[in-house]
């Protein structure tokens, strides 16, 4: 299957040259770089989070392999929804889908079903590749997108399988979990929430995470993503998380009565 792009064109530029030019101002190629097990990276129209997704992408060693997680913004039939094979498209080339990858993350877990259906029209996933490509050439993903019906338990259990299967692998990959922050609440509401949420997740607490998001009703919309990639991060070692950049919609557009809050998470 070619998964051509859903939000070329909208989200982000539709021809080569001018998307590679905007993501240009947006990352930092002299920053330092770790070598990293994942990454937390915003989806919205890159005008508004572009510069967070480009500096949490410029912070971090990028490999050759990526697993995105992203959620689903719409009814999907699987609830946890993986590609298999085939070759995802963007105006800065093709990235091939992993299968060895995905089929070793599937045999550690019934909860995953290969759905490509689900992936056509979600932008949530998409829109990390050309910030990849922008830096890599060639590279390779499993793409995984997780309905907003899935719960903790699950999401804990998705978490470990896909530990299992990058250890199975044997080669690195990062994880990239993608989400968004609050969205349209006044700027002061969406600091207030959305660092309540982040500071669980620069604990490394997937279950406090969750459960912020859900008692304290911050509009994440990726927090399942993230709460996976947590539990899959700490399996595999990771010690550490920093905050590279937080923004608001509104210090891009002026607008702060009703903003949408992006953070973008290095885990070592």
């Amino acid at each position: 299957m070619r998964r051509k792009p859903a939000v070329g064109g909208y989200f982000y530029p539709g021809k080569e040259d001018a998307l590679r030019k905007m993501i240009q101002g947006m990352v930092d190629s002299e920053c330092e770089k770790e070598k990293s097990i994942c990454v937390i990276s915003p989806h919205a129209g890159f005008e508004y989070s572009g510069p967070v997704a480009g500096a949490v992408f410029s912070s971090v060693e990028l490999p050759d392999i990526f697993l995105i997680l992203g959620p689903s913004h719409r009814p999907i039939q699987s609830e946890i929804a993986i590609m298999k094979q085939g070759v995802w498209e963007t105006p800065l080339g093709d990235a091939q889908v992993d299968s060895l990858l995905a089929e070793l993350i599937m045999s550690h877990s019934s909860l995953i079903t290969e759905d490509n259906s689900a992936h056509l029209n979600e932008h949530s996933l998409e829109v990390q590749l050309p910030f990849i490509q922008y830096f890599k050439k060639d590279v390779s993903v499993v793409p995984i997108c997780i309905s907003y019906h899935v719960g903790f338990e699950e999401l804990e259990e998705l978490g470990k399988s896909l530990a299992k299967g990058i250890k199975d692998f044997g080669k690195d990959v990062l994880i990239v979990a993608s989400t968004d922050m609050s969205h349209y609440v006044e700027q002061s509401v969406a600091k207030e929430k959305d660092f309540l949420a982040i500071d669980k997740i620069l604990e490394l607490d997937a279950k406090g995470l969750h459960e912020v998001v859900e008692r304290q009703s911050i509009s994440m919309c990726g927090y399942q993503p993230t709460t996976s990639a947590i539990v899959a991060a700490k399996e595999l070692g990771a010690r550490e998380a920093s905050l590279i950049k937080y923004q608001t919609s509104g210090d891009r557009t002026g607008n702060y009565f009703e903003v949408v809050g992006y953070a973008g998470i290095r885990i070592t």
